[in-house]
């Protein structure tokens, strides 16, 4: 099979011919038609911690062509997604195994390159807003990285679920956060949303470069901040010493989002009903991952950028 290939001397993928997986029991055989790319891949690049094969790409959106032993929800045919970021990615190949457990169901009305863009920002939103409680109608909340991949999730899922949203981001993205439903937008350029003395029921960190105690500073009493992702300092020093700024009714934690099947099929059933859908910036050929890869790692991207493999 067709693979784009990451090479650690050269720092950049090309496209290989390398053999097709053989699913294990519990897994099954995907022919990928849609992959993208997330924080997941560039961070466990840039950290010396990917997959083994040298192939990314942690969301897959395909059909299901061979079946390990002892799988029963699937048959070959059906049209499938998930995210493969804690089973050794695989993606951006023509084809990649996949366990049963991580798997849902495609609804038939959305595209192979809506699901790839879909399955692991929105679920890691959909965790992190689950985290800090069910219940958001009315509350106000604080998204910090409203304009990538999981922040326009948490835009949407929050005002799906009743929030009144500030949507923090750059200039450029200021427009776009507001057309996917963030009552207010703030350039993080031009001002610190965590120093100006507002208060937030809940704060989502999708890019959390702040202390605990800022987040902390601006909860209102019972109020929630879930750190997403950001710089890997903070993320550390927030799982260590979060516990430190979580008293008076108020809570700073790192959420780890984890893939599933039920997660990604509650997600789906709310894009295929039209409640929230991915922002997708650009659909790309395998071939010309390498560019948009290392585009996206830079921060340069607004949204998703989706790679279609056929």
């Amino acid at each position: 099979m067709k693979a784009m290939v990451y090479s650690k001397a050269s720092k950049h993928f090309a496209m290989q011919e390398v053999e097709t997986p053989e699913p294990k029991r519990g897994e099954m055989l995907i022919r990928v038609h849609a992959s993208s790319i997330n924080a997941a891949d560039y961070r466990t690049l840039h950290l010396g911690i990917g997959p083994r094969s040298g192939i990314y790409g942690a969301d897959v959106a395909g059909t299901v062509v061979k079946l390990g032993e002892g799988v029963t929800r699937f048959a070959v045919g059906d049209a499938v997604q998930g995210d493969l970021a804690t089973e050794d990615f695989g993606g951006f190949a023509e084809y990649a195994v996949a366990p049963e457990s991580l798997l849902g169901r495609k609804p038939a009305m959305v595209s192979f390159e809506t699901a790839a863009a879909s399955t692991l920002a929105g679920v890691t939103a959909l965790q992190a807003l689950r985290l800090a409680g069910n219940d958001l109608k009315g509350k106000r909340v604080l998204i910090i990285g409203a304009s990538g991949g999981v922040g326009t999730f948490a835009v949407q899922l929050a005002k799906h679920y009743g929030a009144e949203v500030t949507g923090v981001t750059s200039g450029r993205n200021l427009e776009q956060t507001r057309a996917i439903g963030a009552d207010h937008v703030v350039d993080y350029k031009l001002q610190d949303c965590l120093a100006s003395g507002k208060q937030y029921d809940r704060i989502f960190a999708v890019q959390g470069d702040a202390s605990p105690r800022d987040y902390r500073n601006a909860l209102v009493p019972g109020g929630i901040a879930v750190v997403v992702g950001g710089a890997i300092n903070r993320v550390l020093q927030i799982l260590a010493f979060g516990w430190l700024y979580s008293g008076g009714g108020k809570r700073v934690q790192v959420i780890a989002a984890k893939p599933n099947a039920k997660d990604t099929e509650e997600l789906m059933q709310l894009v295929a009903a039209g409640s929230i859908h991915p922002v997708i910036e650009q659909v790309v050929p395998l071939e010309e991952l390498d560019k948009a890869f290392h585009s996206v790692a830079s921060g340069h991207a607004s949204g998703k950028v989706v790679v279609k493999i056929v």
